[in-house]
């Protein structure tokens, strides 16, 4: 394809809460956003079948339903929707040349990277169609939908101890799958998990996977089926005598084993990751805290925040992140200002 460059104030990636309250924030500003959609439009909302806690909404809305919202309000203040997947971005020199998965390539001022983080998922039969329809990958979003069923949380983390312990507000027994013998999550999370199985709320299946998710999109998940061995990893044992394969009656599945922060486009700039590829941005109680290490590109949202992840809290960071980018904005047009009214008065001399 040829290479095409468009210059722009500001460029947004993604269009998950943070991304698209970043581009309300920014159009507002009169920063004229254009906002990239990525290869998840909408993000972890568009999994979500209802949305009960963001406010503003006391009777709920879907997922899909909050993002086109979003959407619209964005584009009537003027910002620029366009489906587009960041590849990479070159901070080397001002402006900043980003070059999408499809080779167009634009130039911006600046950047404001909240392109999320995807969750990890087992690509099991039955995930993809049951996913948002009692299938879930965040317990805080889904479990109150489930009130009375037995559900199955899958993974050895802190995220799974953490998303059981929580669910135990909603469900008659909750359930936690781990292939292997020991959790990986701190002895924190693992002491308040044993809590609750001493009180009968949770129980644990140690060395089990899960095989397959049955169910339909009408009636939600119906039965799951698991496999079981003493010596773990049983999926890859399957046709040995000590592996058990079983069916098992839960009402919704919330699988707890990561996600991944889509910042693969960032690694070869300035803006600093931690291990797992989470922006670094400079935080704190003043402005600029969604500011990464590189003058001009910003963080928000679940791309940045590992341990909140919810809709409104990456909006707020959204909000921040937009802030951010006019102050940053406004303080380089002031400058080129005075260097150029610097540069006529020397000439006049």
């Amino acid at each position: 394809m040829t290479e095409s460059v468009e210059h722009r104030r500001l460029i947004v990636a993604g269009t998950g809460a943070a991304g698209l309250t970043a581009a309300i924030y920014a159009a507002r500003s009169n920063n004229d956003p254009l906002v990239l959609e990525g290869d998840e439009p909408g993000g972890q909302l568009t999994l979500t079948s209802e949305v009960e806690n963001f406010p503003g909404f006391p009777e709920g809305l879907s997922g899909p339903d909050l993002i086109n919202n979003m959407k619209e309000q964005a584009q009537r203040f003027g910002a620029e929707l366009e489906h587009g997947i960041v590849a990479d971005i070159d901070d080397s020199e001002r402006p900043f040349r980003v070059e999408l998965s499809n080779g167009d390539v634009y130039t911006c001022d600046a950047f404001i990277a909240a392109s999320g983080a995807s969750a990890r998922t087992l690509g099991v039969p039955g995930e993809d169609e049951l996913m948002g329809y009692g299938v879930s990958t965040c317990a805080t979003c889904d479990g109150a939908f489930f009130r009375g069923e037995d559900m199955l949380v899958v993974g050895g983390g802190d995220a799974a101890m953490e998303e059981a312990h929580f669910l135990t507000k909603f469900a008659d027994t909750v359930y936690i799958a781990h292939r292997r013998e020991e959790f990986r999550a701190e002895d924190y999370w693992i002491d308040r998990v044993q809590q609750k199985v001493d009180e009968g709320e949770i129980e644990i299946m140690r060395n089990t996977e899960l095989l397959e998710m049955h169910g339909s999109p009408e009636d939600g998940v119906d039965h799951v089926t698991l496999a079981q061995n003493d010596e773990g990893h049983p999926s890859e044992k399957l046709d040995d005598d000590g592996t058990e394969s079983f069916d098992f009656d839960v009402g919704a599945v919330f699988i707890a084993i990561g996600h991944t922060p889509n910042t693969d486009y960032l690694e070869d700039t300035g803006v600093e990751l931690d291990d797992t590829g989470y922006i670094q941005t400079h935080g704190g109680t003043g402005g600029d805290q969604t500011a990464t290490d590189v003058d001009g590109i910003f963080g928000a949202g679940d791309v940045v925040d590992y341990h909140y992840q919810q809709a409104v809290t990456a909006a707020g960071m959204g909000c921040k992140a937009a802030i951010d980018a006019d102050e940053y904005l406004e303080s380089r047009a002031e400058a080129a200002a005075e260097a150029e009214s610097e540069a006529a008065a020397e000439a006049d001399d």
